[in-house]
């Protein structure tokens, strides 16, 4: 990361790997603020980040080496990827990372939030850093005073990117959130994908409402998948989300369903545009789909025994896996992070995925993430994450959610029913 303080850096840093993880990339954030914090304690006054402070340059240097190194470590272990997020305002500072990169074979990337709107940066200043960890138990007047003398000191010796004597780096700068952007020497898959959706994120306020259909006639049968129609206690439902949407008062909203009818059906009393993604459709599951659990156990027991086993990976025979799933969700996500206030109605299955990306779930987690019935879940993206409220509507409807099993079978697949298809995710 490179920019001034207030700039967005550790929203972005903490985003794209919350984006990075969701997609099955290990990704990690390297905070230098906090190691500065754990050598010489929050609270620490604006005359420590002066250019010409010598005592505090040798601390700060000694954080962005330690830092570094755990860098290293993580990446020679299970890492993938390495967000280093820290002001690395000066060329000098970034050429300490381009050698460390070179001496270990890494591939850098730059990420720079440039900001010269002084709404946006009085937003983040007010937002973030008043409640940053650096202002513990400090007078809020005096928290804005000392960290905007802070940014001065950092504009002294700020070295942007220089198209020119940058020129062989690779890099986006983000100017002014999504006003403007300049990519230069983007190489390979990974830092392609992480340019295009840098450039579909915002941080508008907004809200997204996720919520599975009404109860359908295959829930109460206990059956899933399929394309039933809604049961009693479902169409009641579809009423209340529309009334509970209509308290909500906003003029812009927007409905996303999937292509099957008791999402459509649930959908259909709310007064707002509605648009069908195939996308939202749920898990497919193959030769068990319309099928209880019950009868899975006893007419594939080798199957039902393997979906245990690694829930997120296994792939239904002649279906698809959770981990197919997140892939194909990854537009939706996309699309998303450029809307302002959605409503999605959706599935089980995909409303764990993409609850999952929202609140930094991993792949163990997500497929038991607990989604009941004719609860809408509201989501508002913060400063560094999501705040989560779960609003239950006073309609009963049936328990869908299935527990981990507390013994898990060791079973390895010996025939394959779906033609050659794994139990592993593509």
């Amino acid at each position: 990361m490179v920019g001034l303080p207030a700039r967005g850096k550790t929203y972005i840093a903490k985003k794209l790997t919350r984006y990075l993880n969701w997609v099955g990339v290990i990704t990690k954030v390297f905070n230098v603020g906090e190691y500065r914090r754990k050598l010489v304690g929050p609270n620490t006054p604006h005359d420590f980040f002066k250019h010409d402070n010598t005592e505090a340059q040798k601390i700060r240097k000694e954080c962005a080496l330690a830092a570094l190194i755990d860098v290293a470590e993580w990446l020679e272990g299970d890492g993938e990827i390495a967000v280093f997020d820290a002001t690395n305002t000066t060329r000098e500072r970034r050429k300490v990372i381009i050698d460390f990169c070179e001496k270990h074979c890494y591939k850098p990337f730059f990420i720079e939030s440039i900001c010269d709107d002084p709404e946006i940066v009085q937003s983040n200043v007010t937002e973030v850093k008043l409640t940053s960890p650096d202002y513990q138990q400090v007078n809020k007047e005096e928290a804005m005073n000392d960290f905007l003398q802070r940014i001065e000191h950092y504009k002294d010796a700020y070295e942007p990117l220089d198209d020119e004597l940058d020129h062989d780096l690779s890099f986006i700068k983000i100017i002014n959130v999504r006003d403007r952007y300049l990519v230069n020497k983007v190489t390979g898959h990974l830092q392609s994908r992480v340019v295009y959706y840098l450039m579909n994120i915002h941080i508008m306020p907004r809200t997204i409402y996720l919520t599975r259909h009404g109860e359908s006639m295959l829930n109460v049968e206990g059956k899933i998948g399929g394309n039933s129609d809604l049961s009693e206690r479902g169409e009641l439902y579809a009423k209340g989300l529309a009334d509970y949407m209509e308290t909500q008062s906003i003029t812009d909203l927007k409905v996303w369903t999937s292509r099957m009818k008791r999402t459509a059906q649930t959908a259909a009393e709310i007064n707002a545009p509605i648009e069908q993604w195939k996308a939202l459709d749920e898990l497919d599951a193959g030769v068990c789909d319309g099928m209880s659990y019950e009868q899975i156990q006893a007419e594939y027991p080798e199957e039902f025994a393997l979906r245990d086993q690694d829930k997120y990976h296994y792939r239904y025979p002649m279906g698809e896996s959770y981990q197919d799933l997140v892939a194909r969700l990854e537009p939706v996500i996309m699309e998303l992070e450029r809307q302002k206030n959605v409503l999605v109605v959706c599935h089980q299955g995909v409303m764990r995925c993409l609850l999952a990306y929202f609140l930094d779930k991993n792949s163990n987690e997500l497929p038991y993430l607990r989604c009941p019935l004719h609860t809408v879940i509201k989501l508002t993206p913060v400063a560094y994450g999501c705040r989560v409220e779960t609003i239950p509507l006073p309609i009963e409807a049936v328990d869908t959610h299935r527990e981990k099993p507390k013994v898990i079978p060791n079973i390895k697949r010996e025939k394959h029913l779906s033609g050659g298809h794994s139990h592993a995710g593509r």
